[in-house]
């Protein structure tokens, strides 16, 4: 496992995240025993949210990530860094309350409860609140920074403008300024590169790639011109895969796979390899469910890509955003 500093700061954390979105697991018991895994191969970095939840959970039962989590804190909170997010939902919604500053005080001191855990290591903004002000949102924040319930601060899924904004507030008001961003990157969605790589780097700010799987269209399991194996999460959104299948995301697909097998190594693990090798990326945050696929995906580490590698799949440059 590799180690990192996160941003400009004294949070040493694994390059590789355990994220708990949890998109095909439905058993608490092998959840926590997926946790207890990562931490026991050298993870120490778990990526959660406030309504994370295992794939059957009833509608309103939110919070179950963080609770199979704060189970496993019990054991080892000394052992690993954790995140945790708010503001999922602007306007309506169980969190409906998005970046007030009521809304994520109560929020935090929810999380706070289902982790049984003191201290937030790292608070994401889950999106941006175009209904908030950006100084209540980030006055709110520092007053949990203030009162040991919060580490750190960040942000995820913000576009590099929106970021900069808040940068911009947190220095006019003297408050605590966000020390991460986390966004959606991948051999398929290549879009942070633009703005969002450069801020980054300007500021001196950790950067947390989540998706870098592309919601499992790099896991080796799809392929262009033949169906999605029956009953997998694209079989169910079959007419988006279709049109996916097409043109340059296809030929990337194709690359990849080429690629993968030349190296003798597996889809994910060719996939985690090249987000790890982007500069400025800190970590790639796993959206493994099971033992197994964790295991591949520790498999992306101890080799690199290439100088003729990065060169192919340079040639397929793809923007596509999926969730």
């Amino acid at each position: 496992m590799q180690y990192t500093n996160l941003g400009n700061t004294d949070l040493r954390v694994s390059r590789l995240a355990l994220g708990l979105g949890f998109r095909g697991q439905d058993s608490e018991r092998e959840a926590q025993r997926l946790i207890e895994h990562a931490i026991a191969s050298g993870i120490n970095f778990i990526d959660c949210a406030n309504k994370y939840r295992l794939l059957t959970g009833a509608p309103n039962e939110h919070g179950s990530s963080e609770e199979i989590l704060g189970r496993v804190l019990a054991q080892h909170r000394q052992e690993v860094v954790i995140t945790t997010k708010v503001g999922a939902e602007v306007g309506l919604g169980f969190d409906g309350g998005g970046g007030s500053g009521a809304n994520i005080v109560l929020q935090a001191e929810q999380s706070l409860r289902r982790l049984r855990t003191d201290t937030i290591d790292l608070y994401l903004l889950h999106v941006f609140d175009h209904l908030t002000p950006l100084e209540e949102t980030f006055a709110a924040l520092d007053q949990l920074v203030k009162s040991g319930k919060v580490r750190h601060i960040g942000c995820c899924n913000y576009q590099a403008w929106q970021l900069c904004k808040a940068l911009w507030t947190c220095e006019r008001q003297a408050i605590t300024r966000p020390i991460c961003s986390q966004n959606n990157y991948s051999l398929l969605n290549r879009q942070i590169e633009r703005e969002m790589l450069p801020l980054v780097e300007d500021q001196r700010l950790g950067l947390m790639a989540y998706s870098p799987l592309a919601v499992g269209l790099l896991s080796g399991n799809y392929q262009p011109g033949t169906a999605p194996p029956a009953g997998s999460l694209w079989d169910a959104r079959r007419p988006e895969f279709d049109t996916i299948m097409r043109g340059p995301s296809a030929d990337l697909l194709e690359a990849a796979r080429h690629t993968a097998q030349a190296r003798g190594v597996t889809m994910p693990q060719l996939a985690l390899n090249w987000v790890l090798s982007q500069p400025h990326v800190s970590v790639a945050i796993t959206g493994a469910d099971t033992i197994t696929q964790l295991d591949d995906n520790l498999g992306a580490f101890g080799w690199s890509l290439n100088e003729q590698e990065l060169a192919a799949l340079d040639q397929h440059r793809v923007e596509l955003t999926v969730w």
